[in-house]
């Protein structure tokens, strides 16, 4: 074909070649229009060579062209030529470019079905139980959500006609794939929450016995759902089973109902020790799990008490802990004894509110103690007699104090009262910074330095007043 038509570009320019008068003759306008028809018919040849041709592009250009053809690996360029193209170049290229597309189409499809043929889930064991769990996947969520978007593009194009059923059911079994895909995670989510509850947590059992029946209901469910869906790995296979989608939203249901009641069941505790709501459902699980376990509880208190670091335990004769607290140590090693033992038996939001009340007695009978001794000694002595926050308590209290003294003797005319005050505060300051050079253990150096910084701000509001002659 293609020495075809350089033969006929050729003769076209043998043919403009000829004498000018010629070119009124029949005979030249017959013969250039022939060279030219040639050169046209050639041209719709070689783009009908094009592989994206289908027995199906053929069957529409003999329509176009209203020709009986049949395309066989018998016909020959006479039998195309048969077809006067040079009449239907338009048409011809037209039908060339839609194969074009619809071929693109076509291999977008096939890389799909060579896809989707091959994906599979992965399963790993469940922790507590071993059963088999579906794994997330990043790759198959990637592909998913990559072949849909392709499929919707495809879906705009107007060379659709052909493919649009295959199209169509792809669309419908990756929609469904998305779907069953999301929801069944959040079901194998919520379950692995509420196993671990529900079947592992006797304490749970014992106080939600309807729900704990109910989730033993879903649990059978769900276990057969899974033992189908290993038996099943392909992806689309097991996402597009029929009822897949009812049963997954039904589980969910279900879930949701005991999602519910543990989560008023968890109200009704958080209500009886409100200090319950600084901590998350799970770690309040743990707790209540083991509420009748002090020394289990124990590691969770630092987020029920600021600073609490645990609670040291009253020890039998054997040396094992009993349920009676007797001191609460902080994260700095500070240990502060309680006024009295704690019961810390029965019901942990029970027992934990003991502690609660143990702490403020605790602290109601220290507090007053310093303030009477606050005199008695040396401040950088009676310091060390008692618990940092006690102390600097304290010291506040009597820094407010003494102030309020040395306005009074202003009052009565001793015009010194307040410099004579900033002159002890400053000595007590020294004082103070004498024994940071020392040694101290590292819980009385945090007290101390503590102590030295609300000092210096004490001491520079006194000396404002002074300068402001108040």
């Amino acid at each position: 074909v293609e020495q075809m038509d350089l033969d006929c570009k050729k003769f076209a320019k043998d043919i403009r070649s000829l004498d000018k008068e010629m070119r009124s003759w029949d005979a030249f306008t017959g013969l250039d229009n022939s060279v030219k028809n040639m050169m046209t018919s050639l041209r719709a040849v070689n783009e009908l060579q094009n592989p994206a041709i289908r027995d199906r592009h053929w069957q529409e250009l003999t329509r176009e062209t209203e020709v009986t053809f049949t395309m066989s690996k018998d016909t020959t360029l006479a039998d195309l030529l048969q077809l006067n193209l040079h009449k239907f170049e338009d048409e011809v290229r037209g039908i060339v470019d839609k194969a074009v597309k619809e071929a693109a189409m076509e291999k977008v499809l096939n890389a799909l079905e060579t896809t989707w043929a091959t994906m599979q889930f992965e399963h790993e064991p469940h922790p507590r139980t071993g059963i088999m769990l579906l794994k997330s996947d990043e790759v198959l969520i990637e592909t998913l959500e990559d072949n849909q978007v392709q499929l919707q593009n495809l879906m705009t194009s107007k060379h659709l006609t052909f493919f649009l059923q295959k199209i169509s059911d792809w669309q419908q079994k990756l929609s469904t794939a998305d779907s069953i895909i999301s929801i069944w995670f959040e079901v194998q989510r919520t379950w692995s929450h509420l196993e671990s509850i529900f079947i592992g947590s006797e304490d749970i059992r014992s106080q939600l016995v309807e729900d704990s029946k109910r989730f033993d209901a879903i649990d059978r469910d769900f276990k057969e759902l899974m033992a189908d869906a290993v038996k099943t790995p392909n992806v689309i296979k097991v996402t597009n089973k029929a009822g897949l989608l009812g049963r997954l939203e039904e589980l969910q249901g279900r879930l949701a109902v005991c999602e519910k009641a543990l989560a008023e069941y968890l109200e009704t505790k958080r209500l009886a020790f409100p200090r319950f709501y600084f901590v998350s459902s799970a770690d309040l699980l743990d707790i209540l799990s083991n509420g009748n376990e002090p020394v289990e509880v124990s590691r969770h208190l630092p987020k029920l008490f600021d600073s609490l670091a645990k609670l040291n335990f009253k020890k039998s004769p054997d040396k094992k802990p009993l349920k009676v607290g007797l001191e609460m140590v902080s994260r700095d090693k500070e240990c502060v004894p309680l006024n009295a033992e704690c019961d810390l038996s029965g019901q942990v939001e029970v027992w934990l509110n003991r502690v609660l009340e143990s702490m403020r007695c605790t602290l109601r009978q220290l507090i007053p103690k310093a303030l009477l001794t606050y005199e008695e000694k040396p401040r950088e002595q009676w310091v060390f007699d008692y618990p940092a926050q006690v102390a600097l308590t304290c010291t506040q209290i009597w820094w407010t104090t003494e102030v309020g003294i040395a306005f009074s003797r202003l009052e009565e005319g001793y015009e010194n009262a307040m410099k004579d005050y900033n002159k002890k505060q400053i000595a007590q300051l020294n004082a103070l910074i004498s024994l940071l050079i020392g040694d101290l253990n590292p819980g009385d150096r945090m007290k101390i330095m503590t102590i030295c910084t609300i000092d210096v701000h004490a001491r520079d509001v006194v000396a404002k007043m002074i300068l402001a002659k108040v």
